[in-house]
């Protein structure tokens, strides 16, 4: 007589990983929502995934694995399983057995056998389940599949590869967007997607020549040749493009802006698409922001010393204006998230106007200005002075309009942060004047400015040490007796595989910061040239731009050429500076 299967709610029950009551609430959960026991249990934080994996593997006598070696896995086993089956069943081939040729298939339900006999199928092989939790199952898929992605140079080759009645076929953009010819357009397009998320690429640019289409990644700042494509692909590829951000592919005689969502391994990625027509067809960029990777906060940035509390206790005010100014692409928009969400809290109403969104941020109201519809940042700005807040955020102040509103703001109990596109902190005081905002308005509404810029980071892993020339320290300001009691780096030639043959690995910020105190309100009503506002500020103790990357590159973060690089327009006078 066979023996009667053991309830899992029951084993759970003996071996006290639950109570009888968490018993009853997640069967009545898994009726209502459709799922097993188990998995109830788990959703409504009753119980861990290992115990239902140790109660499955009592009740089934399946064998289970704590983890999913990812190195183990036989990549051939999926090279006609679609990512799609594994996530959406949970099942995951591993290996295959020398002894008796079965493949070993991670499972999270052992008693779904319908996708396992499909894998029987189309592997032509029997199946031998192992129990392994949903979480484990998900993240190997990820990773795995992230293995299988092929480089986009090998897509190059196979679509040159390609028979010249389906080159025709690429030439036609109708026949990329309508039919199945497009597949291998595809795979390019996602390749590059995909390998651009492992290389921590920031922006993908697509430029048309008359021979060629040049594909360049940047990576920390810095642009690097990816991949040629041949000309009778351009417009396929462009198609394709213009197809995932939603613009109108049949224009290519105006520029376009568009957007992209998609997940990459698993990975949310927001994707910002800019066409502008060129000589040679369209060039196309893409910016990419991983929103998995998630917000950073001050102390991650890069501020450092007197700076941090000093602008934390700005951001901390009731009111004022304060304002992070630089060139595109410096990290601007990072440090205001960063200081609106230091800040965040359930007593304080805090609203953006921004172009675009960059970060969804719980707890806080944001707005994208739409030109098509006539909303500015001025009128998003006057709009939310109804709302009752008590932080704005304004993306950029561009115009008059926008900075009278911005200081009325300021001046009526509200504190503003904002960005302005200047060189220093000290040319953020004249910008606002040569707008046409008068100069004692922004003397009594201006509370601070950061000046930054972003520096790449040296390789942990492959930098090395050298003594650096005099000469070239002195330029930053750095005393070389001084220096002699650090250890300095510089990029190792040829780099690493860490940093792709770089040297560098990330960036950080520097950063000046320009207290207005009396003395200064005093210039600016005067109308002072930022020269002396800027003299007035070092002398007030303010450390400059190349001041801050001299002191990261002592502190072996960056190079010297770096800092030399990034800080070309700081007109700091540093002979009499040191940097400890």
């Amino acid at each position: 007589m066979a023996l009667k299967k053991r309830r899992l709610g029951d084993l759970l029950l003996e071996s006290d990983v639950v109570a009888p009551d968490s018993i009853e609430a997640a069967l009545e959960y898994g009726e209502k929502q459709g799922v097993r026991i188990g998995e109830a249990l788990v959703k409504l934080g009753l119980a861990e995934e290992k115990d239902i994996v140790a109660a499955l593997s009592q009740q089934t006598l399946r064998p289970t694995l704590a983890s999913i070696p990812i190195d183990s896995v036989d990549l051939d086993l999926y090279t006609q399983l679609p990512i799609s089956f594994a996530k959406t069943h949970q099942v995951l081939p591993l290996w295959i057995d020398e002894d008796d040729g079965s493949v070993a298939v991670a499972v999270a339900d052992p008693f779904a056998m319908s996708p396992v006999d499909d894998l029987r199928v189309l592997l032509d092989r029997s199946m031998r389940p192992w129990i392994a939790a949903p979480t484990a199952i998900k993240e190997a898929t990820n990773r795995i599949y992230d293995r299988l992605a092929r480089s986009a140079g090998q897509v190059i080759e196979e679509l040159e590869d390609e028979k010249s009645e389906e080159d025709h076929l690429l030439e036609e953009i109708e026949d990329i967007v309508d039919s199945d010819d497009d597949a291998p357009i595809i795979r390019f397009v996602n390749s590059l997607l995909t390998e651009a998320l492992k290389e921590r690429v920031s922006d993908i640019h697509f430029e048309p020549f008359e021979r060629t289409m040049q594909v360049r990644f940047r990576i920390d700042g810095i642009l690097y040749n990816k991949v040629e494509a041949p000309k009778r692909l351009q417009a396929a590829i462009s198609s394709r493009v213009k197809v995932m951000a939603q613009l109108d592919i049949a224009e290519k005689r105006l520029p376009q802006d568009g957007r992209i969502r998609i997940k990459v391994a698993g990975r949310d990625v927001d994707i910002r698409v800019s066409t502008v027509p060129v000589a040679h067809g369209e060039r196309i960029v893409l910016r990419l922001q991983d929103r998995s990777a998630g917000l950073l906060n001050l102390d991650q940035i890069g501020i450092e010393g007197p700076k941090l509390p000093g602008w934390r206790e700005h951001i901390r005010r009731p009111h004022g204006i304060l304002l992070v100014t630089g060139p595109t692409g410096s990290g601007k928009t990072t440090t205001l998230y960063a200081s609106i969400s230091e800040v965040n809290r359930p007593d304080i109403n805090i609203l953006t106007v921004e172009d675009p969104i960059e970060y969804q941020m719980k707890g806080i109201g944001q707005m994208a200005v739409n030109p098509k519809i006539d909303l500015t940042f001025a009128r998003g700005l006057r709009a939310y002075l109804r709302q009752d807040p008590d932080v704005i955020l304004v993306g950029e102040i561009r115009d008059l309009e926008t900075a009278e509103i911005a200081i009325q703001a300021s001046l009526t109990g509200h504190l503003v942060l904002s960005t302005l596109h200047t060189n220093d902190a000290a040319t953020a005081v004249n910008r606002l004047v040569d707008m046409g905002v008068e100069p004692f308005l922004v003397a009594s509404s201006l509370t601070a400015v950061m000046a930054q810029r972003l520096l790449r980071r040296l390789c942990s892993t492959c930098k090395e040490s050298y003594t650096p020339d005099p000469p070239s320290m002195i330029e930053v300001g750095i005393d070389p007796d001084e220096a002699a009691s650090h250890t300095v780096y510089r990029p190792k030639e040829g780099g690493c595989e860490e940093c792709l043959g770089t040297g560098y690995r990330g960036r950080t910020g520097i950063y000046e910061l320009l207290t207005v105190n009396d003395t200064m309100r005093s210039m600016i009503v005067q109308n002072l040239s930022s020269s002396e506002i800027r003299q007035a500020a070092i002398d007030a103790g303010m450390t400059t731009l190349r001041m801050d990357g001299a002191s990261k590159f002592l502190q072996g973060h960056t190079s010297l050429e770096e800092v030399i690089r990034i800080t070309q327009d700081d007109s700091t006078i540093l002979e009499d500076a040191s940097v400890a």
